[in-house]
C-alpha cells in the first residue's frame, strides 16, 4: 500500500518568511528602521513544563508562544501540537499571521504557539492535563485584550475549551474571548469550524473566474484532509468541482472521475484517518504523486515546504490555492510563476479562519451572537474584497499574487507603526 510521506523540511521556515518580507520591503522602499522592527518577533516565550502521564510517570514537554507584532491590535494565532514544532517554525507562523490579519484588514497582530508533542500518542486525560498546564504557563501572555489563541494542526475545539476554562479558573470568572475556535456550547461561533476551508474555496472560485475557468468543470486535488483540507474539498464539491484526489497521514486517494467526499468525511469522523477507506475505482498514490497529478486546482492543505525546487517543475495544476501556511518555498514560487501557474498565497487563501475567529472574539466580548448565515455572508464579502484588491495590484504592477498580498499587508503594518511611533 502506498503511504503519504511529508517531505522533509530542508529550508528554515522563518528564513523563508523573512525572505518574503524582504521582497515586499524592497518594493515598498521601506525605511531601514522599520525593516529591523518588522523582520523579527516582538516577544518569544519558551516553556518546559511537567505533565503527569496515566501510568504515573512525569514527562517534560517544550512549548512556545511567539508574538510577532501587536501594532494593529491584540496578537492572534493558533496553537499547534506536533512532534516537529520548533521555535523557528513558530516564529514564521507568527509573522505570517501578522500579514494575514493586515491583509484582510482585521484589528489584530500576529502570534503563534506550539507544543512539541504527537497528540495521537496521548490519552484524552493526558491531552487535557498537557493543555491545561501549557495554558497556565503561557497565561502571562494571553488574554482577550492582548493575545487570543485558536486551533491549529493537532488541536481542536475541545483543546480551546480547556484553555478557556483554565484561564477562567485563574481569573475567577468566565473569559470566553480568551480563545477562538471553541465549541458552540461554550461561546463558540457558528461557521468557525469550516471557516478556513470556506475561505479557500471562495478564493479558488474567484481565481478560476479570473482565469475564465468554470468551477463546475474544474478538477481539484487536495493535500491534507483535516479541518482545512476536508472542508475545502467538500465546499469545492458543493460548488460543482470534481475532487479527484485527497490525502492524509494514511496516504493519497485518487479517482479520475471524482471521489465521494461526503463518504470520506464520514469515514474520517468514525476512524480518525482514511486508513482502510475504499470505493470502486479508487487508486492509492503517494504524497509526492498526489501533488504532481494533472488538475485544474491544487490545494496544499497539510504542512510547510511541500512545493519546493525538487518538484515545482512537475506540478501540473493551473491554480495553486495555499490552504496550509508556507507550503511553497520562494524558489519554487519563481518556478511556478515562470510556468504560468496561478498561485493564491497562504496569507490570502487561508485567512477565512482568522476572519471568523475575529467574528467569534467580537461576539464573545459583547455576548451577542450572530447567525451562521450572517457569518458566512460577512466572510464571503471580506474574502472576495481582499482577493480583488490583491489581484488588482498584481495586475497593475505585473507581480506575483503573493508579492502583491505582501505589499498590501506590510504597508498597513508599517504605516501603523510609523503613525504610533516608537516608545519612549
Amino acid at each position: 500500500m502506498a503511504t503519504a510521506t511529508i517531505q522533509h523540511q530542508t529550508e528554515n521556515p522563518f528564513e523563508i518568511a523573512q525572505q518574503q518580507f524582504d521582497i515586499a520591503a524592497d518594493l515598498l522602499n521601506l525605511d531601514e528602521g522599520l525593516r529591523r522592527i518588522l523582520r523579527v518577533p516582538q516577544r518569544e516565550l519558551t516553556v518546559n513544563f511537567p505533565v503527569r502521564m496515566d501510568d504515573g510517570s512525569i514527562q517534560v514537554f517544550t512549548g512556545y508562544r511567539v508574538q510577532h507584532n501587536i501594532t494593529r491590535g491584540p496578537a492572534k494565532g493558533g496553537i499547534r501540537y506536533h512532534p516537529d514544532v520548533n521555535i523557528d517554525e513558530v516564529r514564521a507562523l507568527a509573522m505570517w499571521m501578522t500579514w494575514k490579519c493586515a491583509l484582510v484588514n482585521i484589528p489584530y497582530g500576529g502570534a503563534k504557539g506550539g507544543v512539541v508533542v504527537d497528540p495521537k500518542t496521548l490519552s484524552l486525560n493526558e491531552l487535557e492535563r498537557l493543555t491545561r498546564r501549557f495554558a497556565s504557563e503561557i497565561s502571562l501572555l494571553i488574554g482577550p485584550e492582548k493575545d487570543i489563541p485558536a486551533p491549529d494542526v493537532g488541536t481542536n475545539a475541545q483543546v480551546m475549551a480547556w484553555i478557556m476554562d483554565t484561564v477562567s479558573m485563574h481569573r475567577g470568572y468566565t473569559v470566553p474571548a480568551v480563545v477562538t475556535g471553541k465549541p458552540i456550547d461554550v461561546f463558540g461561533s457558528l461557521g468557525r469550524a469550516d471557516a478556513t476551508g470556506r475561505g479557500v474555496s471562495i478564493v479558488a472560485r474567484e481565481a478560476a473566474k479570473h482565469l475564465g475557468l468554470d468551477i463546475t468543470q474544474a478538477s481539484v486535488v487536495v493535500q491534507g484532509f483535516g479541518n482545512v483540507g476536508g472542508a475545502s474539498a467538500n465546499m469545492l464539491r458543493q460548488m460543482g468541482a470534481r475532487v479527484v484526489a485527497v490525502s492524509d497521514v494514511s496516504g493519497g486517494y485518487y479517482h479520475p472521475h471524482g471521489l465521494n467526499i461526503p463518504a470520506m468525511l464520514e469515514y474520517v469522523q468514525r476512524n480518525r484517518t482514511l486508513e482502510g477507506y475504499h470505493e470502486p475505482g479508487l487508486e492509492r498514490v503517494t504524497n509526492r504523486e498526489l501533488l504532481e497529478l494533472p488538475c485544474d486546482i491544487l490545494v496544499p492543505a497539510a504542512l510547510e515546504n511541500q512545493i519546493t525546487v525538487a518538484n515545482a517543475d512537475r506540478i501540473r495544476a493551473r491554480i495553486v490555492v495555499e490552504g496550509a501556511n508556507g507550503p511553497t518555498t520562494p524558489a519554487a514560487d519563481e518556478i511556478l510563476y515562470d510556468r504560468g501557474i496561478f498561485v493564491v498565497p497562504d496569507i490570502l487563501a487561508n485567512s477565512g479562519g482568522v476572519t471568523v475567529s475575529y467574528f467569534e472574539w467580537v461576539q464573545g466580548l459583547q455576548e451577542f451572537f450572530w447567525s451562521e448565515e450572517e457569518i458566512n455572508e460577512r466572510l464571503e464579502r471580506i474574502m472576495v474584497r481582499s482577493f480583488a484588491q490583491v489581484l488588482d495590484l498584481a495586475l497593475q504592477r505585473k507581480l506575483q499574487l503573493r508579492t502583491a498580498a505582501y505589499l498590501v499587508a506590510v504597508k498597513r503594518v508599517a504605516d501603523a507603526t510609523t503613525i504610533r511611533g516608537i516608545y519612549p
